[in-house]
């Protein structure tokens, strides 16, 4: 996807270095201001995303602006409610130099293109429980709070998602595709 001079395409094995640095800064900078952050880097499950194509980045003239992974199922954190009716997204991870430049916009846009085009119904996301300032953050996106969830401690989560209290946010997409210009769909 490519609007208003920024893109959306795969990472590739190529950008491994930028990723993981991306994922430290920001890292860095959230501990530094006081957020919760991730204890590691699930270098394998980044791995695994950037090999399955589930991974992708927002670039702008060169610059890394923006991470972001997707599933198309989450059983673990979303239990019954996973009917692959839903893109869920994961580790959005900010270029802490381009703060304030609405990255997420971007992700969220590019996710309601891809739900609509592949006939999903749900956005769904997660975030940690306790830090009322993100989950309001997505909320003012649409996202509705679903509930809480503890995540297990199974192999297959990413070891940033292992015994984790989180927030279960969704966006419907029936209701919150108005922004989307039909000759996009």
């Amino acid at each position: 996807m490519e609007v208003n001079d920024f893109h959306i395409s795969n990472t590739t094995h190529n950008d491994w270095n930028k990723v993981i640095e991306l994922f430290r800064k920001a890292m860095q900078l959230q501990g530094k201001n006081g957020y919760k952050v991730w204890e590691k880097i699930d270098e394998k499950g980044v791995q695994k995303d950037i090999n399955n194509g589930l991974q992708y980045k927002i670039v702008q003239h060169g610059d890394l602006l923006c991470v972001f992974s997707i599933q198309l199922s989450d059983p673990f954190i979303w239990q019954e409610r996973d009917k692959g009716d839903a893109i869920y997204l994961h580790r959005i991870v900010v270029n802490p130099d381009f703060k304030g430049q609405k990255q997420f916009a971007k992700v969220l846009h590019w996710s309601k293109l891809y739900g609509i085009r592949n006939n999903l119904k749900y956005i769904r996301m997660d975030t940690w429980a306790d830090n009322r300032k993100i989950i309001a953050y997505y909320r003012s996106f649409g996202f509705e709070f679903v509930g809480n969830h503890k995540t297990g401690n199974e192999p297959d989560l990413p070891i940033q998602n292992r015994n984790l209290a989180v927030a279960l946010l969704e966006l419907d997409l029936s209701t919150n595709n108005s922004m989307i210009p039909p000759e996009l769909i």
